[in-house]
């Protein structure tokens, strides 16, 4: 199966919110920075904190949302050329084979340690922190982006 694809920046910032929210220390991080929200905002409810801790918890949960939602993302969309290319990317039973004006590569099936998928995209890990983001607005249809969905899990053991 051969699809051909560029990047809707909207749809790149999602999917790399999903990909950091997807790490188990982001999410950790996220729930122990709302409990501690949540807890001072009831001490303080309660009159048993100053306002202080109440407004650094408040800042430091609005820092982590803005980081991680918006700052975060941008700055990888923004650095990373590979948004801004076209590609044409094969699937088949070698592995995947991705072309674009300066060359191509094929990485063979064993390669990737895992995929997941979101909303727009199927995520394509080489290891925890590197992967290559697959639009399925790309596909031509819900068979074909089924079809690619059973091969990468036929192929990719996590």
């Amino acid at each position: 199966m051969t699809i051909q694809f560029g990047y809707n920046k909207k749809q790149v910032l999602d999917g790399l919110r999903g990909h950091f929210f997807g790490k188990p220390e982001i999410r950790i991080m996220a729930i122990i920075i709302n409990v501690f929200a949540i807890l001072s905002a009831v001490l303080f409810a309660l009159k048993r904190i100053q306002p202080l801790p109440f407004l650094l918890f408040s800042v430091l949960w609005l820092f982590l949302w803005v980081s991680i939602r918006r700052i975060l993302p941008l700055s990888i969309y923004k650095k990373s050329v590979t948004f801004q290319d076209t590609f044409t990317l094969t699937i088949g039973h070698l592995g995947l084979q991705l072309e674009t004006k300066k060359g191509s590569q094929l990485w063979p099936w064993e390669v990737f340690s895992g995929f997941k998928e979101t909303a727009y995209f199927f995520h394509v890990y080489f290891n925890p922190r590197s992967f290559f983001m697959i639009p399925k607005d790309s596909f031509k249809d819900i068979t074909e982006i089924q079809e690619a969905r059973a091969m990468l899990k036929e192929r990719i053991k996590s």
